[in-house]
């Protein structure tokens, strides 16, 4: 149920995981602003979609920065809690190895070398080499893994890896989530030799 209740510090309110700073600058308008215009239009009652093409209709902003002041505008309202998504719940785990790129993306999308650490049997749908590989879990859920080159300026090779956990079904999961992933990054370092960065 939607609520009433007006954002108390502009400045310091994060929703969405953004701060009411980042997305003025990014929008022209902070969360309490979005909150009035949007309260104003009675987005409240719309569904996830029709508020951000509204958003994207009236207010003429990126589809990026749409969905994500629908999802803190939702938030604010109490229509959606942390970690919800249209389509569920989702768990983020993020660590920097100090591996290539190509190394880190194989030892996932890759069967053999991912059952050295991840141990599960589950179904690829799509992997796009040294981007991404998108993973159907075996309760319906998806796991979508990507991957970010932060090579050193001194020339050591640096990867990000994210695991985002999608369509989960409640924010205990999320919990639950992020524990299993974070072991699990724990134990790809491992078997592809990952050592902490150097800078």
């Amino acid at each position: 149920m939607a609520t009433s209740t007006m954002i108390k510090s502009a400045s310091g309110t994060k929703w969405g995981g953004i701060s009411s700073d980042a997305v003025k600058k990014a929008t022209g308008k902070d969360w309490s602003q979005w909150c009035k215009v949007l309260d104003k239009d009675k987005a409240a009652a719309m569904p996830h979609k029709d508020i951000a093409l509204h958003i994207r209709k009236k207010y003429d902003i990126g589809d990026w920065w749409c969905q994500m002041v629908t999802v803190g505008y939702e938030q604010a309202r109490g229509l959606r809690v942390k970690n919800q998504a249209a389509g569920g719940f989702n768990a983020s785990v993020s660590r920097v190895m100090a591996v290539p790129i190509t190394k880190a993306f194989k030892a996932v999308s890759d069967a053999k070398q991912r059952m050295r650490w991840l141990k599960e049997e589950l179904t690829v749908t799509k992997a796009t080499p040294s981007k991404s590989v998108r993973i159907a879990w075996n309760d319906g859920s998806k796991v979508v893994v990507g991957f970010w080159d932060k090579s050193c300026k001194c020339g050591n090779a640096k990867t990000q890896i994210v695991f985002q956990h999608e369509k989960l079904k409640s924010a205990a999961a999320v919990g639950r989530s992020k524990k299993f992933w974070t072991a699990k990054m724990d134990a790809l370092a491992k078997s592809i030799g990952a050592k902490e960065p150097c800078c």
